[in-house]
């Protein structure tokens, strides 16, 4: 079943309260309690935005982002009545795409979401586009016949927007593949964390973790070993880049 909004929080009467009040607004919204109710949940249903609460009782908000963004790509916006620095440091750092503290207003926080998700549509709705036109790899190919090469045996197929990997063609999601031709275009270059979230999603309002789940999914696709890439390059603290 496909949600717009899940709300993850221990207190039940604050997060079936806003569930509820999404839902008046007709923005489908199911809450969870528990961290282990966030994951059996997220594995048999699609969501589109997660709001999450540090505290989960005996386990952590912090613990279940990480998890999630193992496999997820989904804006995730934190809201806790804990304010100190360190916690929202801790949160954007892992993954977060925004922290809300407590208490908050129950029309403010649904149109913060409503941007959040529009801002995040439009940016998977041009990567689409972008992939279906090549437009930006055609200066790239005219001489390898639709292929950008990234190592001797693993190359890009622009024709099929596919990696092939020896005789293995890997598909690629729109962002992925958009993200990857950008980072071909700038080869040699340090990409910036700021210029590909501006250049490629077209929108700086998403966060460095949506950012950092791509770029790892990338990297699965295309490293022999994805802890030590050696394509796609990181420079700490600045961003991405890819030599040759």
């Amino acid at each position: 079943m496909e949600y717009k909004v899940l709300m993850i929080d221990d207190d039940e009467v604050i997060a079936q309260s806003t569930a509820e009040y999404f839902n008046m607004f007709e923005y489908k919204t199911a809450y969870v309690t528990s961290y282990d109710e966030a994951v059996e949940f997220l594995e048999k249903n699609s969501v589109s935005l997660l709001l999450l609460d540090i505290n989960l009782g005996d386990k952590s908000g912090f613990d279940l982002c990480k998890k999630v963004r193992e496999n997820y790509d989904m804006p995730i916006l934190f809201i806790s009545a804990r304010t100190s620095d360190d916690d929202v440091l801790i949160a954007l750092n892992i993954g977060g795409d925004d922290y809300i503290k407590k208490p908050y207003t129950l029309s403010i926080l649904l149109a913060k979401v409503k941007a959040i998700l529009a801002r995040y549509e439009k940016a998977r709705e041009d990567a689409e586009l972008a992939l279906k036109s090549g437009s930006s790899a055609a200066s790239l190919t005219d001489e390898n016949g639709g292929s950008i090469y990234l190592t001797d045996t693993i190359s890009v197929d622009t024709n099929l927007h596919k990696l092939r990997k020896g005789e293995e063609l890997i598909g690629l999601k729109a962002m992925e593949y958009k993200m990857l031709i950008y980072l071909l275009e700038n080869k040699n270059r340090v990409v910036t964390k700021d210029e590909l979230l501006k250049n490629v999603w077209d929108d700086e309002f998403i966060g460095e973790g949506t950012l950092a789940v791509h770029i790892r999914h990338l990297r699965e696709k295309i490293e022999n070993n994805p802890q030590n890439p050696e394509v796609i390059k990181t420079v700490w603290g600045v961003g991405y880049m890819i030599e040759g």
